[in-house]
């Protein structure tokens, strides 16, 4: 099945508040069909509540990118979720992973206890499964994961419906182009892929600040793209009919230089 294209943007509060609001609207505007906000405590208001005011502002989906399940109960993420997702009439998209790199260190630094790896994936199992018991049978909260070890991708096989593979920014590709066709022959879920690096410039809350594009680049790795939009397109094509990937998420700051291509290619 080949899967219609489809953009978001990782668009966090960082700026005054109207700026932001203007930058939601330009978003929407541009033809992207969902807003994402990064799991980062104290660095930007709370996912939910930011989430909830995009999806006032405008028609956008809107969904996180992605809850650490470390940080909060699994009852807690769920609830947050369903409300979101009634709250927004049905637009709000659950993404959760297990953590990023250094959750243990934050963890601790927040009083909590760290937690182990399988005790994560079983916080994401239990927040989907109390979260399709508060959609009950008349709504499907999406759920979007982002995996890879091979644990994380059989669960994700059960129980979402979006699955993005985590990678360093200079990973090469053909380990994730490898891990996406292995996980289409199981499941026949959309697969995104985040994009960090556009050209020169990193994507803030997407990569490390100390990411090195020339590197990135010499990797052939699927976190980058060009800024030329016709070549971006064209590279975006590929991926998809080279590995399945039908769902590009950008950062806020390339929004703008993508938006020619998702004028060309959103929806088809």
């Amino acid at each position: 099945m080949t899967r219609p294209f489809r953009f978001g943007v990782v668009a966090p509060l960082t700026t005054d508040l109207p700026t932001w609001r203007d930058q939601v609207r330009r978003i929407a505007d541009s033809g992207y069909s969902t807003l994402l906000m990064p799991d980062f405590p104290q660095l930007q208001p709370a996912p939910g509540p930011t989430l909830a005011t995009a999806a006032a502002l405008t028609d956008l989906r809107v969904g996180t990118w992605v809850y650490a399940s470390p940080l909060r109960p699994a009852w807690m993420t769920a609830w947050e979720a369903h409300s979101l997702s009634k709250l927004t009439g049905g637009r709000f998209e659950l993404g959760i992973g297990t953590g990023r790199p250094g959750i243990g260190d934050e963890l601790r630094e927040k009083g909590m206890p760290d937690v182990p790896p399988d005790e994560r994936l079983a916080r994401i199992r239990e927040t989907v499964r109390a979260l399709r018991d508060l959609d009950g049978a008349e709504a499907h909260t999406p759920v979007a994961m982002a995996v890879r070890g091979p644990k994380a991708r059989a669960l994700a096989a059960e129980v979402a419906d979006t699955v993005t593979f985590v990678q360093m920014p200079d990973e090469p590709r053909a380990e994730v182009t490898r891990l996406a066709r292995d996980f289409r022959a199981v499941r026949d879920a959309e697969l995104a892929v985040a994009v960090s690096v556009a050209g020169d410039r990193i994507a803030p809350f997407m990569a490390p600040p100390d990411t090195d594009p020339a590197a990135v680049r010499a990797a052939d790795s699927l976190t980058t793209l060009p800024e030329d939009p016709t070549a971006a397109a064209e590279e975006i094509q590929r991926r998809r009919e080279e590995s399945g990937f039908s769902y590009f998420v950008f950062g806020a700051d390339f929004a703008d230089t993508f938006a020619p291509v998702v004028a060309k290619l959103a929806g088809r």
